[in-house]
């Protein structure tokens, strides 16, 4: 055998077995590096993927009104989005993008610059580091609205803003104020990074995290919605968060259900 063919498996950088699978992908990803190492490329790539898990959900909206068994979907029946709640949402969404986001993640990006490795993430490693960064974030953000929702002067002059809506729509998913966009964007950012995950491994995060929240303030329980497709009910879903938007104080917690158990801040959506 080849001594220098043996050892070089095992250089940094260089692809290990796990990683195979993977691996295509991320050969992909690394041929946009000139494009992903710009200061233009987070808040872009935020802003393109959040828009479109928007759209889906913006059709039905538009859907629903004239059709039976998506009306029935809808968490409540009884109100439907207008097209300029939607404008209104959107317009906001570009100025707090292009006014708070871009110049916090230039700044990270000046900070942190991108580095990227030639080799993919393992697959299982991917998979639990993803799991990870959810459960993180998840336990940040809980605190995060629980204390938001505690301290009126904290709901009053940070918060309320994003409840203005008690009926959700997907468009209102980043309907808050400055304060509140940076600080969970910051939580975002600092989860993965702490965690020590691959680069490969911060992009899936932040896709699921922003899909995850969208669907959060949906206003459709589908049947693919997340609390579906995990069992035992540790995953709240769409009907979990619309709840939070009606009742204010119940359901804290973005995505899983665990601390608003142990807190005793959980309510269930009543059965249609």
């Amino acid at each position: 055998m080849n001594h220098t063919q043996g050892t070089s498996a095992m250089l940094p950088g260089a692809p290990q077995p796990g990683s195979l699978l993977l691996q295509p992908m991320w050969d992909f990803i690394l041929s946009k590096e000139q494009w992903i190492r710009s200061p233009f490329y987070p808040v872009l790539f935020s802003f393109t993927v959040y828009v479109a898990f928007c759209i889906p959900y913006l059709i039905l909206d538009c859907l629903a009104p004239g059709v039976a068994v998506l009306k029935r979907c809808q968490i409540q029946p009884r109100t439907n989005a207008t097209l300029a709640m939607m404008a209104h949402c959107l317009a906001y969404t570009v100025y707090s993008h292009l006014v708070f986001i871009f110049p916090a993640t230039v700044a990270y990006w000046y900070w942190r610059p991108v580095q990227l490795p030639q080799a993919a993430p393992q697959l299982h490693r991917l998979l639990l580091d993803i799991i990870s960064c959810l459960l993180l974030f998840d336990f940040q953000s809980f605190l995060w609205h629980l204390v938001h929702h505690k301290v009126p002067w904290l709901y009053k002059n940070f918060h309320k803003m994003h409840h203005k809506y008690t009926s959700t729509f997907a468009l209102a998913t980043q309907y808050s104020g400055a304060w509140e966009t940076l600080s969970l964007g910051i939580f975002a950012g600092v989860v993965p990074m702490a965690l020590g995950c691959h680069p490969m491994t911060e992009m899936a995060f932040f896709i699921i995290n922003i899909y995850l929240s969208v669907e959060d303030h949906s206003g459709y329980d589908l049947p693919w919605s997340s609390h579906k497709l995990v069992p035992f009910g540790l995953c709240g879903g769409p009907g979990h968060h619309d709840l939070h938007h009606q009742k204010f104080n119940y359901n804290y917690a973005p995505y899983f259900t665990h601390w608003d158990k142990l807190f005793n801040t959980l309510a269930k959506q009543p059965s249609k």
